[in-house]
């Protein structure tokens, strides 16, 4: 939000002065303004560099108060000409915004104002007349200012006409950095109702894998039921991850570590509700049991481990929960679930102090299957009564746990690496070895310690017991596996 916007002269005789400001009393302190409170900056120390050296003309710069709690961000302007007196006129342009704020959307609208306000004075002396009123129809600096800062922080642009000819349009676009690389292991979950905002216009392989993103399949999996190739769809989805409409989480397994974070410690306190929250997200209520179709009470995801509870959560596409408005998308998720289970018995009650202790549970060194089995022998069916992948997922997202990776080292093959030599495994080794060509194990690329388990199932296609089967058959105290 701009905090203060200001017009700024260089006067022979008095040296930078601030000419106009908006709010008033913003950067100096004035005689209609002695109750308003201090000024946001301490102008007598940045006054040099609201109208710095000639080396710094024309160019954006930035410049931070000596209390660090606001930023001036500034376009200073050199127009040479002879009817100026010294033949040359200095004004600035500047916007106050507070120091942590993102200064990228600003730059645009300073180097605008600066360059609109220069050409309007080269044309008819717009600014050397200080902006006054000569023809009845010219608006002055101050009213400029004013409606500049007051629209552009109410609805992030403004379009003022400044006289009959020249109108000051601008706009406040948000920055979004570059996404980060999609690979085929991650899962991407969606943080808004894709499938309700998508129309015909919109690219033919972003229509196709929309339906099958659902927090639940992996990028490989989605470009492989969409029918596209795995670079476009990883294409795709990073465009909506540049638009922040979905967030990249790992594959979830049984057999996966997870381990708790420091933030753990806000979901014990059950800060802000998060363990309610996390109650509505995750728990599963019991459907009613409808004669010959086989359904128990304890719901059809009790004895299936890769069961995702679809008879009694809404599917992850149609609730979703991200990490800065996951209170209102959980919020419609409890809705949603309100309305799937009209017709179905009440929920069981899940305790918060239950819940608390399924989170806390996770550690390191112990997998998600031994973390339910340790519950169940202390008497409770988690299974029954909690749908284990959101409960993970909503640790994950919240910052709660992370994700421990498993990886494996080679000694020769970082031998190979830092020696220039190619590395074999050896003939007849079994299932991985080198085949009776004498071609490299597949595996030996991923044994340098830098690709973890879920690149290793995606791209070879094997599943976590195949690999490490395939790890033992070859050499012998060579390879390592570790967590991290």
């Amino acid at each position: 939000m701009i905090q203060g916007i200001f017009y700024a002269r260089f006067l022979p005789q008095e040296g930078t002065k601030i000419v106009a400001q908006s709010p008033p009393g913003c950067i100096v302190a004035t005689t209609y303004t002695p109750h308003m409170k201090p000024p946001l900056v301490d102008f007598d120390i940045i006054q040099e560099y609201i109208i710095p050296r000639k080396a710094f003309f024309n160019r954006f710069i930035t410049v931070n108060s000596p209390d660090t709690k606001y930023s001036i961000l500034g376009f200073p302007v050199s127009i040479p000409h002879e009817r100026y007196h010294r033949n040359e006129f200095i004004f600035n342009f500047g916007l106050v915004v507070e120091a942590d704020a993102d200064q990228i959307p600003y730059e645009r609208l300073v180097r605008r104002l600066a360059v609109t306000f220069a050409e309007m004075e080269r044309q008819y002396g717009y600014l050397s007349s200080d902006g006054k009123l000569t023809d009845g129809e010219r608006r002055p600096i101050e009213s400029l200012l004013e409606i500049i800062k007051e629209d552009l922080n109410n609805y992030g642009e403004c379009m003022i006409p400044v006289d009959e000819v020249n109108i000051l349009n601008m706009k406040l676009f948000p920055f979004h950095p570059p996404p980060p690389p999609v690979r085929g292991w991650h899962v991407p979950v969606p943080k808004m109702k894709l499938a309700d905002i998508v129309d015909s216009t919109w690219d033919l392989t972003l229509q196709k894998i929309i339906p099958h993103t659902d927090g639940v399949n992996d990028v490989r999996r989605i470009a492989w039921l969409a029918d596209v190739s795995l670079p476009l769809a990883q294409i795709a989805l990073q465009h909506l991850l540049y638009y922040d409409t979905i967030l990249l989480l790992d594959m979830f397994f049984f057999g996966s570590c997870y381990a708790p974070r420091p933030g753990i410690h806000d979901f014990i306190a059950n800060r802000g509700g998060l363990v309610d929250e996390c109650s509505a997200y995750v728990c599963i209520s019991n459907p009613v049991a409808v004669p010959g179709s086989g359904a128990r009470e304890g719901g059809s995801s009790g004895d299936n481990p890769g069961s995702n509870a679809a008879t009694s959560l809404a599917p992850p596409s149609e609730v979703s929960i991200s990490r800065s408005s996951s209170r209102d998308a959980l919020h419609d998720a409890i809705g949603q679930q309100r309305q799937h289970h009209h017709h179905q018995t009440p929920r069981q009650a899940v305790s918060n102090y239950q819940l608390i202790k399924l989170m806390t549970t996770f550690c390191m060194g112990r997998s998600v299957m031994e973390w339910i089995k340790l519950h169940q022998d202390a008497g409770f069916d988690v299974l029954r009564h909690v749908d284990v992948r959101r409960l993970v997922q909503f640790g994950v997202i919240k910052g709660l746990l992370y994700r421990v990776h498993k990886y494996v080292v080679s000694k020769q093959y970082l031998e190979s690496l830092a020696t220039g030599r190619r590395t074999r495994a050896p003939t007849g080794a079994g299932p991985g070895g080198a085949d009776a060509n004498g071609d490299d194990d597949p595996l030996l690329r991923y044994a340098d310690g830098c690709h973890s388990f879920d690149q290793i199932i995606t791209e070879q296609n094997l599943t976590d017991g195949e690999i490490m089967r395939k790890l033992k058959s070859l050499g012998a105290g060579d390879r390592t596996v570790f967590y991290r």
